[in-house]
């Protein structure tokens, strides 16, 4: 039946193909394919990425160890002739560190756990719960996130202090314990459980708040240690508030302190300075170190739906 639908000519090419098949013609030997190609571009690439932010970082570390003298010498020396260690108990007798150190800890503490605590529980409502507006109230909410903070940093500024918290941390704390960042990183690492899971604890008798301490927030792990430390970092480095809002001395961070420190281009010690800017990076790189895997784990995860 078969050979009636097919061709005499084409029954007759399929066998011979078949009886004497044609090899495929063979890559040269040591020619790498594009596969591997691109995967070493894309290496090099971040290498070349990776030392470009490596560069200025590393600068400092060992400016930090160097005379004053030495830390822009022509050309550039990068080894100092002699590690200057003492550098590092210089800056901390010469300035006030550990204040503007225990100031920068107290503000990244508090405003962290506020908005883990704040965005998580926002979060549960938006992903979980179904009330009316609550997809345009979701979007409203995550719009704030294109509002420059300039723009209302004035009246902002006003509304502080009229109420008698201006020059106080807690108007940082205040201005930064809630953030539309986290609600939608949360939101979208939760849309990731299954719903079942809710359904099942409300059969059991738990009400939304058992929900999300007893389900969702041991299943969200990865997600709440990147927004832990996103948010930590972010207000570590802040400059622009403590400027504005603290005006004592004795409540500067780290960062406004050590701008205080540098007095200008000529008179400033950058050996010092750099040290001082060595000891403010610690915290952060312990941070991350300690929370690698999950901080990676939960920019990953959040990105995916369903």
């Amino acid at each position: 039946m078969s050979e009636l639908l097919v061709p005499t000519d084409d029954r007759r090419a399929l066998r011979d193909l078949a009886e004497n098949p044609e090899p495929l013609p063979a890559r040269r030997r040591g020619a790498p394919d594009r596969r591997t190609l691109g995967r070493v571009l894309g290496y090099l690439g971040l290498f070349v990425f990776a030392v470009g932010l490596l560069t200025p970082f590393i600068w400092m570390v060992l400016s930090s160890l160097k005379s004053p003298n030495e830390v822009f010498s022509v050309p550039i020396v990068w080894l100092p002739e002699t590690f200057v260690f003492s550098n590092y108990i210089d800056i901390l007798q010469l300035a006030d560190m550990l204040t503007w150190i225990r100031n920068s800890l107290l503000l990244a503490t508090a405003v962290t756990f506020l908005q883990v605590l704040t965005g998580s529980f926002a979060a549960y409502g938006f992903a979980k719960i179904r009330f009316p507006g609550r997809d345009a109230l979701f979007l409203v909410y995550i719009g704030t996130i294109a509002v420059p903070w300039q723009s209302y940093m004035i009246p902002q500024f006003i509304l502080l202090s009229n109420l008698k918290v201006s020059n106080t941390l807690w108007a940082i704390i205040l201005l930064q314990a809630f953030g539309a960042f986290g609600v939608f990183l949360m939101k979208q690492y939760y849309e990731t459980i299954p719903d079942e899971l809710s359904e099942a604890a409300r059969l059991d008798g738990l009400s939304d708040y058992g929900i999300w301490r007893r389900i969702m927030l041991p299943l969200s792990v990865p997600a709440l240690a990147s927004l832990t430390l996103l948010t930590f970092v972010n207000t570590w480095n802040d400059y622009l508030g403590p400027l504005i809002y603290l005006r004592n001395p004795d409540l500067w961070t780290i960062q406004l302190g050590l701008k205080s420190f540098a007095s200008n281009l000529y008179d400033t010690n950058y050996a010092l300075l750099f040290a001082g800017l060595t000891i403010s990076v610690i915290p952060i790189a312990v941070i991350f170190v300690l929370g690698q895997k999950y901080f990676v784990e939960g920019l990953a995860t959040s990105g995916l739906k369903g």
